[in-house]
């Protein structure tokens, strides 16, 4: 399955307003993930099963990790406006208190992310390989993780980190077999031989 795109053209001078507003108020088909990436709201199915054993894999191994007042979350969206982004990461951890201080009720900034995690899938790889990852660099986001399956050299995973000027550090780099260690705050071992390939 392949994602949907809609075009907005929002009137002069309320460009993000309007594009937020149309992606909260639209009735979009239960259960997509729905985006704004570079000002274009963008509708992807749910994800295939070997999307969700890895999510399950990292999540299962973060929880030993995180600080009792943080969560992980798997459908909360981030706004980034200066990028005319609103993403949905597949895996987002920050402090739970940034949801009930939220001015908004769908959707948290990016800033107040501690660490994004992205799972390519066909429809979406290119905005996790460049849009996303200027968007969350630019946000300030200090730990950006990208399982890329659909890697041409075959499936991924890279760890980005060090964010400054809208530009992020790669810290590591390998393919799925590989041992990554996520840097404090979580100091963890991921061990990516147990991620399916698609």
């Amino acid at each position: 399955m392949s994602a949907l795109t809609v075009q907005h053209e929002p009137q002069s001078g309320d460009s993000w307003d309007a594009l937020v507003r149309l992606w909260e108020e639209m009735d979009w088909p239960e259960g997509c993930k729905v985006e704004i990436i570079k000002g274009i709201i963008t509708v992807a199915p749910t994800p295939a099963n070997y999307h969700n054993v890895i999510a399950g894999e990292v999540q299962r191994k973060l929880y030993s990790a995180l600080p009792g007042d943080w969560g992980i979350y798997q459908t909360q969206s981030v706004a980034v406006p200066s990028r005319k982004g609103m993403f949905i990461p597949d895996l987002l951890v920050m402090p739970r208190d940034i949801l009930t201080e939220s001015e908004s009720v769908y959707y948290v900034p990016a800033a107040a992310a501690e660490l994004v995690v992205e799972i390519t899938s066909p429809s979406n790889a290119s905005h996790d390989r460049i849009a996303k990852v200027a968007g969350y660099a630019q946000a300030g986001v200090p730990l950006y993780l990208l399982i890329d399956a659909f890697a041409r050299g075959g499936p991924t995973v890279t760890l980005y980190g060090e964010p400054s000027d809208a530009v992020y550090r790669v810290l590591q780099a390998g393919k799925f077999g590989d041992t990554f260690r996520l840097p404090a705050p979580f100091s963890v071992d991921l061990d990516t031989s147990l991620f399916p390939a698609h």
